[in-house]
């Protein structure tokens, strides 16, 4: 068994926060049902609102990370989503950024998804319950994603004008949004410019710039505070504004739009925390998964202490494990939570959520090495796993301990289709898998930390 050190595990000081955060950014946009790269492009669009407005560069960089972590709370309202529409949360959501004040518009939406795969009485008690409670349901499930938001952002180490500017996004310019109805310059400054750049990006990448500013002007004192949309007319008449928009080279250039003059130590703490903080965006996604990656990660370094891992390996390790069911967040919790068999679909669906891990985490240069470990964690031994199939020699002990690890808390844990299963009965089940599924050295590190610890964590 190779113990070597992973060339990766190396100073965190070769990382940039902006390249980490904005990486991971694109893990709340698939959580949203938006293109990849959404949060990126609001980025480049509010920094340019903001910096034509005047704001001072101390503000800037407080807006940079509201206007990339704009989405943290998103996770947290999905499951409710499905289970009062009784349909696909992430359809939902990309389609409700496009919705407007109208009333006949909100009718519509709420028509054409609520429960369309459901019984024609089920779909009717749905319905008539969102037509009567619909204002309280908004309230709900917006104050949920603006409060959760902002409570990651403040785990994530940054100031309070970041999370109030994150908690306060969905507050419109008139007084009528959510979840203070806010109204005017009582709205922090960095929400009003999320809202508005959020909602650019939204109809520009559907329709193009002239529908982009369309729906800015349109919405100029109702939604957006007046004076920004007059800011980003300005940025609208560049050509560039519009070219980099649209071309792949947005992410680098979003990375170098940083403000400069705040220096933040990228240092091991500090990637443990936002590890844990998105490993939290996760688990909020479904009640079946609360807590799951704290406990995926701590039995993973259970396993790898029993196996003998250095201490900074094993850090690292834990790092793969808190983020290796990231890509769930592009799985609906229509499938997640389904009570059911899956069908085709809905397990391709399941399946495709490890590529999605690997290629998030493959976007952050220092995280190559830990990307294809993390999404790995449903290769099996035999060759029977995904989402390439991987045999025992191409699976690395790091991959086969965190498989370890993922399996044995799904069994322990409660599931939407049966309750948690005993420790003894697990283990069991388990050990009837080794050597074709789990790694034999791994199984037996798992045993012998539990051994020596209480039974539940």
């Amino acid at each position: 068994m190779d113990l070597t050190l992973p060339p990766e595990v190396r100073a965190p000081s070769a990382m940039k926060l902006s390249e980490l955060i904005g990486s991971l950014s694109y893990a709340l946009d698939i959580t949203e049902g938006q293109p990849p790269g959404h949060c990126v492009r609001v980025c480049w669009i509010g920094m340019h609102i903001g910096r034509a407005a005047g704001l001072p560069e101390e503000q800037l960089w407080e807006l940079y990370y509201t206007l990339l972590l704009k989405d943290l709370g998103c996770s947290s309202n999905a499951a409710r989503i499905c289970e009062l529409y009784l349909t696909d949360d992430l359809r939902f959501k990309r389609d409700f950024k496009t919705v407007g004040d109208s009333l006949p518009q909100v009718l519509s939406f709420v028509l054409s998804h609520t429960g369309l795969k459901a019984g024609l009485a089920e779909r009717f008690r749905s319905v008539m319950t969102i037509l009567r409670d619909g204002p309280a349901i908004a309230q709900d499930l917006i104050a949920t994603r603006c409060q959760r938001g902002a409570e990651i952002a403040r785990l994530l180490r940054f100031p309070t004008g970041v999370s109030c500017g994150i908690y306060s996004l969905d507050e419109h310019f008139d007084g009528k949004g959510k979840p203070d109805r806010l109204a005017g310059e009582a709205i922090p400054v960095y929400a009003r410019i999320a809202l508005l750049a959020q909602v650019i990006d939204v109809f520009h990448t559907a329709a193009g710039r002239d529908q982009a500013l369309c729906e800015a002007r349109g919405r100029a004192g109702s939604w957006f505070d007046p004076r920004l949309v007059r800011a980003f007319e300005e940025v609208a008449a560049e050509p560039r504004f519009w070219q980099v928009l649209a071309s792949q080279e947005v992410d680098r250039a979003v990375f170098a739009l940083e403000p400069a003059g705040r220096e933040v130590a990228l240092d091991d703490d500090y990637l443990d925390d936002i590890a844990t903080a998105f490993g939290q965006v996760v688990d909020a996604k479904s009640p079946y998964t609360s807590g799951h990656s704290a406990r995926v990660a701590l039995y993973t370094d259970m396993i790898a202490e029993s196996l003998g891992l250095s201490s900074q390996r094993r850090r690292w390790l834990k790092r793969g494990a808190l983020l290796h069911d990231v890509g769930k967040l592009g799985v609906s919790n229509s499938v997640l939570d389904k009570a059911g068999t899956l069908d085709r679909d809905e397990w391709a669906a399941v399946r495709q959520h490890a590529a999605y891990t690997e290629t998030i985490l493959g976007r952050i240069g220092a995280f190559s090495e830990l990307a294809a470990i993390a999404g790995a964690h449903h290769e099996r031994l035999d060759g029977t796993g995904y989402p390439r199939g991987l045999k025992e020699d191409a699976i690395p002990i790091e991959t086969r301990i965190i498989t370890t690890a993922d399996i044995f808390d799904a069994i322990t844990a409660e599931r939407p289709y049966r309750g948690a299963i005993p420790l003894e009965q697990a283990l069991g089940m388990m050990e009837k898998t080794v050597g074709s599924a789990l790694d034999p050295a791994c199984f037996a590190a798992l045993k012998s930390a539990i051994a020596r610890t209480p039974f539940p964590l």
